[in-house]
């Protein structure tokens, strides 16, 4: 029986000594994962990192398991991806690139640990800060860019790409490519109608992705059968949602059609129109927090905004164009942001509920006033809510739908293994309160912690 008894203490003692122990970089204990796709909470788990990547989610019992380099106690704190903000810029110029490069930490103290650049003038600077912070040596989120815009003859903005003939476009997507942006970002300055078509198909032959201002004179339904990917702002969604459509483009109105467009929508035609978009998985970007600011933009001090301190000089000063556009709208009584700002409330839900892949972005940047970056994504967020969305599908437009953009969903997403650590750690549930998304305890940027 003694001998049975020490061979038994034997036994345990080699299976201990055998009991694979993994290494990983660091250890979250005790942590609430919140599934945002899912609208789901599994509580009282450890979440393990090695380099950027998460390797395991599991019980909070399964800690021995695992030797940490650094192990963080997160009890009664929530863990999530890292906020997405889908529409944001960088421009200004070569005199404004240091100020540019201040967003950078402001994202991250918002938990934004990804961007998407929507186009600027400052695209080497751009270039190499994501190269800086994919290497981590300079802290920042990840930056996916469309570089400069593809535009008309007369572009609306600085830094550019000319599209005047078919003949300009092919060039102008080899040097996107020879640069490595990530998507065509075209805009409306005076891109024609014809070339902005061309642009799609060329940029669709050539596997590019497609996003931007489509001229008023154009059709979206036209735009979305020859492969455009994404909407940014909604003047095209609406246009499409008017059955005058056709014979205000007709009249030449421009973005002059507007007011007639917001007294004809057509929930009908809308419901088609949405679920095109979702059949097509074709991105919208509504930026509904911008064009809030933009409505109160010359009724409200902003003097003591919290954030204006750390808007350096060169940027505050290109806030000037939009606010006198704000005095003189509101001298001549033009109400129009208000009203599409009412009108707009009652599409954020059959939107979403048609499928439709709507992503939460900031348009924050130079030349869009009082726009703060970190603080515009949040306030997206929170009008996402007000205008119907859950708290859940308010963040789902961030981080799932974000990366559906890019296809990027095996990457990014969810708290789950195999995904980049690129983590929010929250005091308190955003599923339960939008607000919560500030309640901030700390984030992880490839793994690592954001000082």
């Amino acid at each position: 029986m003694k001998k049975l008894s020490i061979l038994l203490l034997f036994t345990i003692f080699i299976s201990c000594q055998n009991k694979h122990v993994e290494e990983v970089d660091l250890l979250l204990l005790h942590v609430n994962v919140i599934d945002v796709a899912l609208g789901t909470i599994t509580e009282d788990q450890l979440v393990a990192i090695k380099g950027d990547t998460i390797t395991a989610v599991m019980s909070a019992d399964n800690a021995d398991a695992y030797a940490a380099k650094e192990t963080i106690d997160a009890t009664d704190q929530f863990v999530m991806p890292g906020l997405w903000d889908n529409h944001v810029h960088f421009r200004g110029g070569d005199s404004l690139i240091s100020e540019n490069e201040v967003f950078l930490k402001m994202f991250l103290d918002f938990g934004i640990t990804t961007v998407r650049d929507a186009g600027g003038d400052i695209t080497p600077a751009v270039m190499e800060w994501r190269k800086q912070i994919a290497a981590g040596t300079m802290a920042g989120p990840t930056i996916f860019t469309s570089g400069p815009k593809l535009d008309g003859s007369k572009p609306a903005w600085a830094g550019s790409i000319k599209i005047d003939s078919v003949d300009d476009i092919g060039p102008a997507l080899d040097s996107l490519q020879s640069i490595g942006t990530d998507y065509v970002k075209l805009y409306d300055g005076n891109l024609t109608k014809a070339m902005f078509y061309e642009i799609i198909k060329a940029a669709e032959s050539r596997g590019i992705k497609t996003t931007g201002h489509m001229p008023m004179s154009g059709d979206i339904n036209t735009a979305i059968d020859l492969g455009l990917d994404g909407s940014e702002h909604l003047y095209y969604i609406l246009k499409a949602c008017s059955p005058l459509a056709d014979s205000l483009t007709e009249l030449g109105l421009g973005y002059g059609m507007m007011n007639t467009i917001l007294d004809t929508y057509d929930p009908e035609l809308a419901e088609t129109l949405f679920k095109k978009l979702a059949d097509n998985k074709v991105t919208v970007t509504p930026t509904l927090y911008i064009m809030k600011v933009l409505a109160e933009l010359a009724d409200t001090d902003h003097s003591s905004d919290s954030l204006l301190s750390k808007i350096g000089d060169g940027i505050i000063a290109t806030y000037q164009r939009r606010i006198e556009g704000a005095r003189k709208a509101k001298a001549s009584g033009n109400t129009s942001r208000y009203e599409m700002r009412e009108l707009v409330k009652t599409i954020m839900r059959p939107m979403y509920d048609a499928g439709v892949n709507i992503v939460a972005g900031s348009d924050c940047g130079a030349s869009n006033s009082y726009v703060y970056p970190g603080e515009s994504l949040i306030g997206e967020l929170q009008q996402m809510v007000g205008m119907g969305l859950t708290p859940q599908e308010a963040l789902t437009t961030s981080v799932v739908n974000g990366p559906k953009f890019f296809e990027l969903e095996k990457k990014y997403g969810g708290v789950e293994k195999g995904k980049v650590a690129d983590l929010l750690v929250l005091n308190a549930n955003p599923l339960m309160d939008i607000d919560n998304v500030l309640e901030k305890a700390f984030v992880l940027k490839g793994g690592k912690l954001v000082e």
